[in-house]
């Protein structure tokens, strides 16, 4: 039925590569104004089911996954044991087991990195991406499902799971089968973008992604990730790999790296070096995730030094390269 899935999107005219349906500066503009729906084929689930999943879990994740229940999910790190991120996972309850969502072109390596761990726990890790469709919707008022729920809140209907993500987005988890059923019903009340709309719109959320140009590059508070908007890190639930590194940071007040939106004419990957008068030839950050920006050009999240940022010129690829423009995020940092 995923086969189903993708022929149907690709006769609505999305692009192989499901960056976009035909329209992509349409779409971008729909995304900023309206209401859009977009499939997320560029992400992918892995499924933690047996009866250890949530302890297992728990044990190597920068948030506590033992108290998420069938009406919440949470965000949470997965860090190597000096504190860098390889991985950002949304993660909820489907019945007994746990879903875990993540960017496709890393999924295969932290599967296998996951399985590492199991030894005797009692509990079976598999991709699930092919059972689970991923759709995201964005508008100013969220469909019923989810509008009355809190951030990170999770409602059970009849065409799947709606998890609420922001005031804005929402994330619909259904079979194949349901997907292609409400398809229709979806592309009536909103318009279908592709994953670069959608990409933007995570930007405009401040919201980051680690992929496998960016694995580890960042601790967690690099990325905001202990603010609440983002709400990644715990720090009562316990060790995890990592964990020393990440409190002693927060305790210690040693963030000195934040994640800041931007605007630039043209594109580079992430992972590309950010550079400022004040620190000559050295990088001073790092870009971690761009898309194109309805207001033409991109928008991206990069990770510099704070002084950096607050001096005001900031330059991407060299020291001498194109200038960022500061945008706001729709959050404090404080």
């Amino acid at each position: 039925m995923t086969q189903e899935w993708n022929s149907l999107l690709a006769h609505q005219g999305l692009t192989p590569d499901a960056v976009h349906f035909g329209n992509p500066a349409g779409e971008l503009l729909a995304a900023r104004d309206g209401g859009v729906v977009a499939p997320l084929l560029d992400l992918g689930v892995i499924r933690a089911s047996g009866e250890d999943a949530a302890a297992f879990l728990h044990n190597l994740v920068s948030n506590d996954v033992k108290g998420i229940d069938v009406s919440h999910a949470r965000f949470a790190g997965l860090c190597t044991p000096k504190g860098r991120l390889l991985a950002l996972l949304l993660i909820w309850r489907e019945g007994d087991d746990l879903l875990l969502m993540l960017p496709r072109d890393i999924l295969p390596a932290i599967l296998k990195r996951l399985s590492m761990y199991v030894l005797r726990s009692k509990v079976k890790l598999t991709d699930a991406t092919e059972q689970r469709v991923l759709i995201g919707i964005a508008a100013p008022n969220l469909p019923a499902p989810v509008s009355s729920l809190p951030p990170f809140g999770v409602s059970i209907t009849a065409s799947g799971q709606w998890l609420r993500l922001d005031d804005r987005r929402c994330l619909l988890v259904c079979t194949p089968e349901s997907a292609i059923a409400q398809w229709p019903q979806q592309i009536a009340n909103a318009h279908p973008v592709g994953t670069a709309a959608w990409q933007w719109l995570e930007i405009a959320a401040g919201q980051p992604r680690v992929v496998a140009a960016t694995q580890e590059a960042f601790v967690p508070q690099m990325l905001n990730m202990e603010l609440p908007a983002v709400a990644g890190v715990s720090f009562t639930k316990g060790c995890y790999p990592g964990q020393e590194i990440v409190a002693r940071t927060q305790y210690l007040g040693k963030v000195k790296r934040r994640t800041y939106r931007v605007r630039l004419a043209s594109y580079a990957a992430p992972g590309t070096h950010v550079f400022a008068p004040e620190t000559g030839a050295q990088h001073c950050g790092t870009l971690v995730s761009i898309a194109p920006s309805p207001d033409g050009g991109h928008e991206a999240l990069v990770c510099v030094q704070i002084s950096a940022f607050e001096a005001g010129e900031l330059h991407v690829g060299t020291p001498d390269g194109e200038c960022l423009e500061r945008l706001s995020l729709p959050y404090p940092i404080s």
